[in-house]
């Protein structure tokens, strides 16, 4: 299968500028499974919350999540993006699952990483993998790289590949995503975003460097710190079902989960 990720420098606040930014960036590409980034439809840095009830989107039927699904269908493909999502009067740092014009689920991040908390509530759903024919799909988001038991959870689940729309500022998420895939064998697709925020006097500067694991731990390809980028490549999600590492040893199987308690 070919999988897809997305880089490029949000706008914040003006969803059709980045609708319309995507579209093009993907428009001559082909891939059967595209990664946007976190909060692609908006940008990261809110300062009110006013600012995120006026931004969130119900899913599946705001705006963002229409425009998901008219993109994966024309484009025949699965597609994992974030956005801020509005349920009732609770607001969530989400990702949704788009495939060839249907949502089929939806993911709320359980990591909320420094200022996030002041807006968003924790994830109060579970890890979920999702078929999509080609391969099985797991979500994370951002910050949730650094807790190994986001991956395992995901793996565990039977995930081939972790699809991770990230915003990030640290610089130690490429790197570590390297060891992630190896010790779970999966195939994980990191997309980041490019350029920075500067907002009633803060500022954040994204790392770009978007990834794609392999589940050796290779890394297939790393984009650059500030250039927007598509890049798509073929994988073959059944290597992520091998899970030994020697003869003798199975990387689940092998786990002594009472010693770890």
């Amino acid at each position: 299968m070919r999988i897809g990720l997305l880089q490029f420098n949000i706008a914040f606040g003006k969803k059709d500028r980045n609708f319309e930014t995507v579209t093009h960036l993907i428009k001559n590409e082909s891939a059967d499974l595209w990664v946007f980034p976190e909060l692609f439809n908006t940008g990261y840095l809110f300062t009110s919350q006013d600012e995120v009830e006026n931004l969130s989107e119900d899913i599946p039927n705001g705006v963002t999540t229409e425009f998901l699904k008219k993109l994966s269908n024309e484009n025949n493909c699965t597609i994992v993006a974030g956005l801020a999502e509005k349920d009732k009067n609770h607001f969530y740092n989400s990702a949704v699952v788009v495939k060839e014009g249907k949502v089929i689920g939806f993911y709320r991040k359980i990591h909320l990483f420094d200022n996030e908390k002041k807006w968003f509530a924790p994830g109060n759903l579970p890890f979920q993998v999702w078929d999509i024919g080609t391969a099985k799909i797991g979500v994370m988001i951002c910050f949730d790289w650094i807790f190994p038991e986001a991956t395992r959870t995901l793996a565990l689940r039977g995930a081939d590949i972790i699809c991770h729309p990230s915003n990030l500022v640290l610089p130690f998420c490429q790197d570590a995503m390297v060891t992630r895939c190896i010790e779970n064998r999966v195939f994980a697709i990191t997309a980041n975003r490019i350029g920075k925020e500067v907002r009633n006097g803060q500022e954040l500067k994204f790392s770009g460097c978007s990834q794609i694991t392999g589940c050796l731990g290779e890394i297939i390809h790393r984009a650059k710190a500030k250039e927007e980028q598509t890049f798509v490549c073929e994988i073959d999600p059944l290597l992520a079902k091998n899970k030994y590492i020697t003869e003798n040893n199975d990387i689940f199987n092998d786990r002594r989960i009472r010693m770890y308690e």
